[in-house]
């Protein structure tokens, strides 16, 4: 053949495009009129011409230089020896060029060399300096990374060659090898014969003839050979043109022996017939479906060998004939299944209406549903292999080991170990089991006026993560999987049962349609990618809590007002909203309330279940009933909360300080277990932590509250034994700062127990009265009378009684006997300078002495004065100094003013009382007259 008859072309059509067709047509498939050997042309490339030429130009320099060859595993026959090197290229480029369509891939086939062989004498040949240039190229890769860049198209530089010597004895065993030249992927391999053994498909190779090459091939399509010296296509197996003119696939040996030999002939064979939408002859469909090759496929071929056809007959032009090929060959359960466990003894997948899902598929894609769910061709992939997955859609959960993560479902197991799928294909079909019920509960609700909210419907897809789509693709074929079998109805006619079944798959198409069109109206689409507003950072910041494992949860709780908010995008907005500043009340906002009732519900409420108090109902009501003493356990690790997870107190304290006198009423029931658990504890500082938030509570907390649920009995019952921690049995330190936090709640207790119209209209001591009354005997009388040498504590009892006196007014008067010497005892005592602040506690508590029991000051201003000018004098004999004490003397100018005014209608009576101490001593001028 002249080599005029040869044309090139500048740009070959990619392969990417042959991917893209759904199905050759049977006028472009093939050309019958140029089938002959002697006068059928192939229309090489550019790249593919300089290709054949550099290929030539070897096979004459190692004609011409024999020299050593390397040693090869495959014993050369003598009659080969003495023939010379001739190069073909084989299979799939052959047929694809007849087909008109461009490859990438070329095959070439020596017949006396192997692969590894041929290898290294094209290396030897380019590193002859000037030979690469003679074909556009610039040199052989040296390394890995000269190599990488030799994978792109535009590369001059031979890549992959260099591995031939860095690991000879791999190629060697495998006697192929794999190069990339001008963008071409070439490997480079022997013509074989083989022979097989019964439990493998890899065979014992040996040099063969072409016609022995082509014979072992899995298809007559597959056989046809391109000479690149004669440029003459060659037919060894005499059924090449005619069964490609025919849109036929065959085997070029009895099928029976060809899928004995190598059972992975029966997937490539669907392959090709989708590819190429060719008909498989009948023999062969015949010995396809045989159990005998069956079990061959499954024993003999390795599981990625399966997953590898798989992908590519999916990924392929028509997944819709592959699949349906496997259902009518009877190879679903060849394929996909688990090799690893007995076929006799696990689930068997229902694949009765499997034909109507995988033809549906197709309508799916062709629909405007498919437009939403199938973006790319990952997600196309994706939607055929999750179709192959449903007849698995009601296998039961595997049995879980205690101790152990749950066990993927069975379809997921099945994907891994039938054919390899990968990780994030195995996550898809996980969470496409997972989730199925529920998309189609989302989709059957969204119709009507009860369509789910946008926050609700926000977070599932959230929930279900970035392959949404592809697990909502699924639910939808389940749910026509699900649909009573048209086969099943013999009492009507085909076209009835036809048309009935097409109706009911619409029907479900059209509620997918629908909820996918309600997901894009409330611009939800992508709603898995959003960020939050707010970050973890952010929110523990504004909380002031450290982090912990509450976070995620919470980040989902700001994320649903996000939802509910599309137009409140600023994280500053978020953040402030979060953020409660303790001197101010502002009405909480949404966000707020969303996050108090998921950290009060979901988070803190079980931190605390184990050693929840039996005083309060689960409503937040007192127990009406007698509750037996808790008893006393010693074992703290039940309560984690005071541990590793301690970040529950933070919580709840931006709970409480964060909420209004609704959300307090709206939570009260999760709110109260918590704190009264806090303050039941042995430890005197969580105690004291419990006293703060009492309080805090109880400042908001309206008196109609307490009353109706009856809780103020039982706080006052959890607080009152807080004022008997006094030392020596309690440290001082300890004693000090639980009185000091103790005293403010059980006076918020007081001024939240009574309704003021109720109390005035009662003629009984109201429960504040009598809380305040018991605050005086019990707390400040009883801690003095027991400790009175302990200046810190007796500090905090002083303080404490001012705020007592205020609250009662006038009610103070009956305890004024007691009280005053009390006092009087304090401000006497040799070394009263030697605390200033138990001393200026002291002058304040006499201040509000007079100041709520006014009317009796003429009875005891004797007493009053001896308060105030014994420390006066004291402080002058001293001769102190500092800020303290100027302080005190301040304050004593202000208990001699106040007891004036007490007076005033014995006016005269006290300047002449005040007229002769001043004589007694005169240092006290300045105390009374400023």
């Amino acid at each position: 053949m002249s080599p005029a008859l040869i044309r090139t072309r500048q740009s070959p059509e990619p392969v990417q495009e042959f991917i893209k067709r759904r199905k050759l047509s049977s006028a472009r498939a093939f050309n019958t009129a140029n089938m002959s050997t002697s006068s059928r042309v192939l229309e090489l490339t550019e790249v593919e011409e300089s290709l054949r030429t550099l290929l030539i130009d070897v096979a004459k320099y190692i004609d011409n230089s024999p020299g050593h060859a390397s040693e090869s595993q495959v014993p050369l026959p003598d009659e080969l020896a003495k023939q010379p090197l001739v190069l073909r290229w084989t299979g799939g480029w052959v047929r694809d060029k007849l087909l008109g369509v461009a490859s990438h891939d070329i095959d070439v086939a020596i017949n006396k060399m192997t692969g590894f062989q041929f290898g290294l004498r094209l290396k030897e040949y380019l590193e002859i300096p000037g030979n690469p240039e003679k074909y556009g190229l610039e040199g052989v890769a040296s390394n890995e990374s000269q190599s990488i860049k030799a994978e792109s198209g535009k590369s001059k530089i031979v890549g992959g060659l260099h591995k031939i010597e860095a690991n000879p004895e791999k190629s060697k065993h495998l006697e192929t090898v794999t190069t990339k030249i001008l963008g071409l992927d070439i490997d480079l391999v022997n013509l074989r014969k083989e022979t097989y053994s019964e439990d493998s498909r890899n065979p014992q190779m040996e040099f063969g003839t072409p016609e022995e090459d082509a014979l072992r091939r899995d298809a007559t399509v597959n056989a046809m050979f391109y000479n690149i010296t004669t440029r003459e296509i060659e037919d060894f197996t005499g059924k090449g043109h005619s069964d490609m003119a025919q849109n036929i696939i065959r085997t070029p040996l009895e099928p029976y022996q060809t899928f004995k030999d190598d059972p992975l002939r029966v997937l490539r064979l669907i392959r090709f017939a989708s590819r190429l939408n060719y008909t498989i002859e009948s023999e062969a469909r015949k010995w396809m479906k045989d159990a005998e090759i069956k079990s061959a496929l499954q024993a003999k071929i390795s599981r990625e060998r399966v997953g590898v056809e798989l992908e590519k007959m999916l990924r392929g032009p028509d997944p819709l004939m592959a699949l349906n090929l496997i259902d009518q060959l009877t190879l679903y359960s060849t394929i996909f299944s688990d090799p690893v466990q007995d076929q006799t003894k696990v689930y068997t997948p229902d694949t009765d209406n499997w034909t109507t899902v995988i033809n549906f598929v197709q309508e799916i894609l062709s629909s405007k549903t498919g437009d939403i769910l199938v973006r790319d061709a990952e997600e196309r992939y994706l939607v055929w292999l999750l179709s192959a997955m449903v007849p698995y859609r009601d296998a039961p959960s595997p049995p879980q080991i205690e101790g152990k993560k749950p066990p993927p479902p069975i379809a997921t197991t099945v994907a891994r170990e039938g054919f390899k799928a990968t990780n994030n294909v195995c996550t898809v079909i996980t969470n496409s089991i997972k989730n199925h019920s529920e998309i189609s509960m989302m989709v059957s609700n969204s119709y009507g006026r009860k369509r789910p909210a946008r926050e609700e419907l926000g977070m599932a897809i959230r929930r279900w993560g970035s392959t949404w789509r592809s697990q909502t693709a699924f639910a939808l074929l389940v749910n026509v999987a699900d649909e009573p079998s048209a086969a099943n109805c013999k009492s009507k006619s085909q076209v009835y049962v036809d048309l009935s079944s097409k109706l009911t798959t619409q029907a479900h198409l059209s509620a997918f349609s629908n909820f996918l069109e309600y997901v894009h109206e409330l611009d939800l689409l992508d709603v898995h990618a959003l960020k939050p507003t707010l970050d973890g950072k952010a929110l523990t910041k504004a909380l002031g809590v450290p982090t912990g494992p509450w976070m995620k949860d919470a980040l989902d709780v700001v994320m649903r007002w996000q939802l509910r908010n599309p137009g409140k995008k600023d994280t500053t907005e978020a953040v402030e909203e979060v953020r409660i500043a303790k001197d101010q009340s502002p009405t909480p906002g949404e966000l707020i309330a969303d996050l108090m009732t998921y950290f009060l519900q979901l988070t803190i409420r079980p931190l605390f279940v184990k050693t929840q108090t039996q005083q309060v109902t689960s409503q937040g009501r007192k127990v009406q009933t007698t509750v037996l003493p808790k008893k006393f356990e010693r074992n703290q690790e039940e309560k984690t909360w005071k541990g590793r997870d301690s970040y529950a107190l933070d919580l709840l304290r931006w709970v409480i300080v964060a909420a209004d006198a609704s959300l307090v009423e709206k939570n009260w029931h999760a709110i109260v277990p918590p704190l009264l658990s806090i303050l039941d504890d042995v430890d005197t500082e969580y105690k004291a932590q419990g006293c703060e938030l009492l309080k805090m509570l109880l400042d908001k907390t309206p008196p109609s509250l307490l009353k109706r649920t009856g809780l103020g009995e039982v706080f006052e019952e959890v607080l009152m034994p807080c004022l008997g921690y006094l030392p020596t049995l309690t440290p001082e330190d300890r004693s000090a700062r639980l009185l000091t936090v103790a005293y403010p709640a059980l006076l918020s207790l007081s001024a939240a127990l009574d309704d003021p119209l109720t109390a005035q209209n009662s003629q009984k001591p109201s429960q504040r009265l009598k809380l305040l009354d018991n605050l005086v005997r019990k707390g400040v009388l009883m801690t003095f009378t027991y400790c009175p040498e302990h200046a810190k504590v007796t500090t905090v009892t002083t303080s404490s009684l001012s705020a007592i006196l205020s609250s009662l007014g006038l009610d103070s008067i009956k305890h004024l006997p007691f009280i005053l010497p009390m006092l009087c005892s304090i401000l006497t005592h040799p070394f009263v300078t030697a605390s200033p602040p138990l001393l200026l506690s002291s002058i304040k508590a006499l201040q509000a002495i007079i100041l709520n029991t006014w009317p009796r000051m003429h009875i005891h201003k004797t007493e009053v004065l001896k308060c105030v000018t014994v420390p006066w004098i004291r402080m002058q004999e001293e001769q102190v100094k500092g800020d303290d004490f100027d302080k005190i003397k301040e304050e004593c100018k202000i208990v001699v003013e106040m007891l004036r005014d007490a007076l005033q209608e014995h006016a005269d009576e006290f300047q002449e009382d005040v007229e002769e101490l001043i004589k007694v001593d005169a240092r006290l001028a300045k105390l009374f007259t400023g």
